[in-house]
């Protein structure tokens, strides 16, 4: 999949054959052919094996960290850190690779999108027990607010911009009398 990827990298998604992915893999054909029909299939695949390492790497930050607001703020750094380095990385594959990856948005992507929105929720939900957030707002409306406004990280420059963002977006999220 790493090859694939890399192949895509420097030749373009259309530059890219399943004769070139085996001999770059050091594949056969024929075992390639036996896990993937195609190209994209293997791109696809690579993507979701890329969510399922961010997810990774999101639960680990979390776990890592103290109360509830400091799980939250942990988790919603490091997202917007995938973000801005998403970017960074669609211009190194180009447009098409990207358009493929999110046409249709496929399965598992979706699934990760779930798993995400389920994680942010629970460490809104905690951090709004504690009296660190709002809750007059629904925890999942909060998690939405903030994973759309992180979005906006891949557009950042630096580590400090992805930094005030995050804590634009806490800001937004804390009771009235805190904020």
């Amino acid at each position: 999949m790493d090859a694939t990827a890399a192949l895509v990298a420097q030749h373009g998604l259309l530059g890219v054959t399943m004769s070139q992915v085996a001999k770059e893999s050091g594949i056969g054909r024929a075992t390639l052919y036996k896990y993937f029909p195609d190209v994209e299939s293997i791109l696809l695949a690579w993507h979701g094996r890329q969510m399922g390492m961010h997810l990774d790497q999101l639960a680990q930050a979390r776990d890592k960290a103290g109360d509830p607001a400091q799980r939250l703020q942990v988790v919603l750094e490091v997202y917007a850190h995938i973000h801005q380095e998403r970017a960074r990385s669609h211009e190194h594959y180009g447009p098409e690779l990207v358009a493929l990856l999110h046409r249709d948005e496929p399965e598992h992507s979706a699934k990760a999108q779930l798993q995400l929105q389920s994680m942010v929720r629970d460490l809104i939900t905690k951090a709004a027990q504690a009296g660190h957030l709002r809750d007059d707002i629904a925890a999942d409306e909060l998690a939405t607010y903030c994973l759309h406004a992180l979005q906006a990280a891949g557009n950042s420059k630096s580590k400090a911009a992805v930094q005030r963002l995050v804590a634009l977006t806490i800001t937004a999220m804390r009771p009235a009398s805190q904020s």
